[in-house]
């Protein structure tokens, strides 16, 4: 390994490089990434990769969960609960069942059991992908939470459809009993487990004499320890991850204080990041390895039912989009849901087109054992491999590489779920400073005379409160307070630099103090 570190590290610059390459040609990165790796695989000399599932679900996949976790809203998680749910469990259920019996009618030696095998590990959609795409496109609010709730809990429901079909396989029978008690407790198990865990970080948190490095590292550990001690009593460690990320996130103000919590933000958005640009790169270098194991298959025949698999996955999506639509106009009928409006016939389209496939997907096929229990080589395994493959490619270039430009074509319909974000901006920013006089009067009275700075504080709240001057600054007041801000800095990198006896602690201080309010100026 210690030889191919240098190799590593170029790796690591050439997906900060296409990740750039991609924000400029403003295409999703995991597209870019993917086609790089698979260039790079033909390389000579190149080392081959062969991917470790393992690595995928214990190093990579619980910090993502508990990143998408962190970062989603509750409110919208479950204000549109019901579309989420169906979407993560009864349409990937779906897309399973009808993967099955295709490949079951028309792919030779594909049983039913191979099929929904096959059918667990491509239907999730992969959150990153439609994520990275939907950053440079406007959507409607109601449609990227959809997407990041399902991203969320549909990768515990195909693993689980999974994890079934392989032990129907590997022992020749299925019980539906011991199938319903284990989706039970892989369901309630995971849940429970993850809360329990997040209880008890963030009692560790509260109560331990940590630092801000320490509450770091804690947040770093926390996903690892839910996610293993969950797949150690045969739990979902996916859901596990999911429900102690949603815990700690909305009590993220009760156990981590303000320094914490800025520092922690910019770290997991680096780890991420890094995370995510070495997964999608490992998917195209794995090409050679995953190729080298068709033998008894033509690799157009392949490709040939990899394309099929990927069209039966893109229609049952879309139509399971307008189910969702015709099932929610008929269940307002009787109970109450989120919205009674006819979406129309695009968004349910658009939100059936966002089904790339991704990085679970390949590490739950590469997981499959190469021999049965017996020792009889495990049936079809390299072309299950090579069709998840082809799924995972052919998604990423067609849809993801479309549906920037087919949001633009169709025109999404604009919703009153939310105020403009201009106006909410001035009218939180008014209240805020409302509040805080009225709170200062009721608690401090007359200590602003004592204190100057808090005087000045009180003079800042009455000049917000004030309908004009609460407005949002012009943007080229904006430029004038950045070359401010500037000139800012380089008087104090000059001092710093001129006289020997400043401390350059102080003067470091007072640059991250510029630096925050620069930082404060891009939300103004």
């Amino acid at each position: 390994m210690i030889e191919h570190f240098p190799l590593y590290l170029i790796l690591l610059l050439v997906i900060v490089l296409l990740v750039m390459l991609a924000n400029k040609l403003k295409v999703a990165y995991p597209v870019l990434l993917v086609i790089a790796g698979l260039l790079i695989s033909f390389i000579p000399g190149i080392p081959k990769v062969r991917i470790n599932p393992e690595l995928i679900f214990v190093i990579f996949l619980p910090p993502l969960l508990y990143e998408a976790a962190w970062t989603i809203s509750w409110k919208e998680l479950w204000k549109w609960r019901r579309i989420i749910g169906s979407f993560a469990f009864v349409v990937v259920f779906l897309t399973a069942l009808t993967v099955a019996w295709v490949a079951n009618q028309y792919i030779p030696g594909f049983s039913l059991a191979l099929g929904f095998l096959l059918g667990g590990i491509v239907s999730p959609p992969d959150a990153v992908s439609a994520g990275a795409i939907l950053k440079f496109v406007n959507v409607p609010k109601r449609m990227s939470s959809i997407l990041e709730g399902e991203s969320l809990l549909n990768d515990a429901s195909s693993l689980i459809i999974f994890r079934f079909a392989l032990i129907a396989i590997s022992t020749g029978q299925f019980l539906w009993t011991d199938a319903t008690l284990s989706f039970g407790w892989m369901l309630i198990g995971g849940v429970g487990i993850g809360l329990a865990v997040a209880w008890i970080f963030m009692k560790a948190h509260r109560l331990l004499p940590t630092d801000v490095n320490m509450d770091i590292v804690f947040t770093i550990i926390a996903p690892y320890a839910m996610y293993i001690l969950a797949e150690e009593v045969h739990a979902s460690g996916i859901l596990s991850v999911v429900a102690g990320g949603l815990f700690l996130s909305n009590r993220r103000h009760i156990f981590l204080n303000s320094t914490a919590r800025l520092q922690t933000v910019n770290v997991w958005q680096s780890l991420v990041f890094v995370l995510n640009g070495v997964v999608f790169m490992l998917i195209g270098l794995d090409l050679p390895e995953i190729t080298s194991g068709l033998e008894n298959v033509k690799l157009s025949t392949a490709i040939g039912y990899g394309l099929l698999i990927t069209a039966v996955l893109i229609v049952t999506r879309i139509i399971s989009a307008y189910g969702a639509v015709v099932t929610t106009l008929i269940a307002r009928n009787f109970i109450k849901v989120a919205d009674t409006r006819n979406p129309g016939a695009k968004v349910p389209f658009v939100l059936g087109w966002t089904g790339m496939r991704g990085v679970v997907s390949l590490a739950a096929a590469l997981s499959i054992p190469e021999t049965l229990g017996d020792g009889s080589p495990f049936p079809q395994r390299n072309l299950i491999l090579f069709i998840t493959f082809i799924v995972i490619l052919v998604t990423l270039l067609v849809q993801g590489l479309t549906l920037p430009y087919l949001i633009k074509r169709i025109r999404l319909p604009e919703y009153d779920d939310y105020k403009p974000e201009e106006e909410l901006d001035f009218k939180i920013r008014r209240g805020l400073a409302q509040h805080s006089l009225q709170y200062m009067r009721e608690n401090y009275s007359g200590q602003s005379l004592r204190y100057p700075v808090l005087a000045d504080l009180q003079a800042r709240w009455e000049k917000l409160s004030d309908e004009d001057t609460a407005r949002p600054m012009a943007a080229e007041a904006k430029k004038i307070y950045l070359d401010v801000l500037e000139s800012q800095r380089k008087w104090l990198i000059a001092k710093n630099h001129d006289y020997q006896q400043v401390d350059e602690d102080v003067i470091r201080k007072h640059l991250r103090q510029v630096d925050i309010e620069e930082e404060k100026l891009k939300i103004l």
